[in-house]
Order: structure tokens, then sequence, then C-alpha cells
């Protein structure tokens, strides 16, 4: 079974720019190229920030106030120093938020909404930049054929029922615009949680509709076992 990491969806052709390119320099590349932000790198392609649209904007919303307020903030003290800011390295996000090649799109996407974020450069184990993925990137793995995500499920579902399939009447599933259906009967209903918990895990799932049948309810068992230090 395939696991998706940002490294199948991530854009490798990164635009980037050094710490002294000009704020002009900076909006004209934005603008062309229709990016909401660019990574800023040293001269070994390490990522030193990021200078977002909402970086150079600052010179905008301060534009003749840039004197600091006595009660302000450090994140508004901040925010009117970049009004004043020239090049890359002034206006920059730093440290900037980034992850591993073969981080699990799983990961990227929490590592996002923690942090706030709406792309990712992505890095080599040197700290080099091999490529940016963005919220919409992400998305791609939910365009996976059908029949790709049946595979892999099918895959899981040899794993989480061996030795526990019952008789006459096997475990299938059905996939349609990436909702799995599992039918069939198994012999425990751990085995059915495990089954169900693995099949979401697929790369593209968007849903799994549980009508798993089962002999014995062992989670009664287990939680019993627990309760009276058996387990």
């Amino acid at each position: 079974m395939k696991t998706w990491t940002v490294d199948d969806v991530m854009t490798r052709a990164v635009v980037s720019v050094p710490d002294t390119a000009s704020y002009r320099e900076l909006v004209d590349l934005l603008i062309s190229r229709r990016f909401s932000a660019v990574p800023v790198v040293d001269g070994f392609q390490r990522v030193a920030g990021v200078v977002s649209e909402a970086d150079l904007l600052r010179k905008i919303e301060y534009a003749g106030d840039e004197d600091a307020r006595f009660f302000e903030s450090r994140r508004r003290r901040g925010e009117r120093a970049k009004a004043l800011a020239g090049t890359a390295g002034e206006l920059m996000s730093s440290p900037p938020v980034l992850v591993l090649a073969g981080t699990l799109i799983a990961a990227a996407a929490r590592i996002m909404d923690v942090e706030q974020v709406k792309r990712l450069p992505v890095v080599d184990d040197l700290g080099r930049l091999v490529g940016i993925v963005t919220r919409g990137d992400l998305l791609k793995v939910h365009l996976r054929p059908d029949d790709d995500i049946h595979a892999d499920v099918l895959a899981v579902l040899l794993i989480c029922l061996v030795g526990d399939e019952a008789d006459g009447d096997p475990v299938t599933a059905e996939v349609r615009e990436g909702v799995v259906t599992l039918t069939g009967r198994v012999g425990h209903r751990s085995t059915v949680d495990r089954s169900v918990r693995f099949a979401r895990q697929v790369s593209g799932v968007v849903g799994v509709v549980d009508s798993l049948r089962f002999d014995i309810d062992d989670r009664e068992i287990l939680t019993a076992g627990t309760v009276f230090g058996v387990a």
C-alpha cells in the first residue's frame, strides 16, 4: 500500500529569492506569478524565511504611521517595522514553518492548521529547499481513482482480518467517489473497529460506511478485563 507524502503533491520547481531582493522586486514577482508568498533562501538554498503578501502590505497599512506606540504589542511593533523594510531579509517571517521531505500528508495538514499557514516549504535533511506544498496541493490526495483506493483498502483488510474472517460471509469493500463501504462478517467486534480505522487511514478515503457484522463482542470482555486488572 502506498502512503502519500508531501513529495507526491508538492511543487518541485520552486521560485525563491535571496534576502537582498528589494521590496519592488518582491511585489513584481508575487503579482506576475500570482503567488501569495515566496521562500527566502541563503547561498546554500537553505530556507531562512518566507515573504507573504501580508508582509508586503504593511507598507500600505502603516504608510505615514510607522513610529511604534508606547503600549503597542510586540507583534504590532514588528508589523510597523516591516512598513519601513526594503529587502526580503527585513520583510520575511522567520523562523519559517517547514516540513521535511517525506512528511505524511496528514502530518502536513496538521502543521498548517496549528501554525495557521497556507503553504509549507519542503526541505531535505540539510534544510535545503526542494519543494513547496499548499493547502490545495494536500487536497490532491482525494483525486485518487477509486480503483487505486480500493486496492489499498484490500491490502489493509488482509492485515486486519488474519485469522478472524467468518465462514460463508466474506468481507468485501466497495469504493465510490472515495467513500468505502465494508460488508461481511468477522469473528470479533475489535476486528471491525480495527478494519474501519485502518480503512480511514488509506490515502484518498473520504469516509467509511461500516456494514460489517461480528459474532463476538470482545470489546466488553476487554473492558471488563481492564477494570478488574486482568489485562
